[in-house]
């Protein structure tokens, strides 16, 4: 799990282009969405396409969305067990 933290760390930056942020300053355990990042609706539909393009894992509901993304801990935890069956 940790190992899909970490990574994922690298792709939230990568995808949002975040520039002054390295994967150090997220924690995992913080809120994504409306948090230190600055993360807002637009983010995350940038990163469920990512999602979707690097792990096929599917986030098809809003509802959904707004568990998963609640940190950085959550959406790990539901790409692992989407990926795990």
């Amino acid at each position: 799990m940790e190992e899909l933290i970490a990574e994922l760390k690298e792709k939230i930056i990568a995808t949002l282009d975040l520039i002054d942020v390295t994967p150090q300053d997220i924690n995992e355990d913080d809120r994504l969405v409306g948090g230190k990042l600055g993360i807002d609706s637009i983010d995350v539909l940038e990163l469920v396409m990512m999602i979707d393009k690097d792990y096929s894992v599917k986030i098809d509901s809003k509802e959904l969305g707004e568990k998963i993304f609640a940190s950085l801990r959550t959406l790990a935890e539901y790409i692992h067990k989407s990926r795990t069956g």
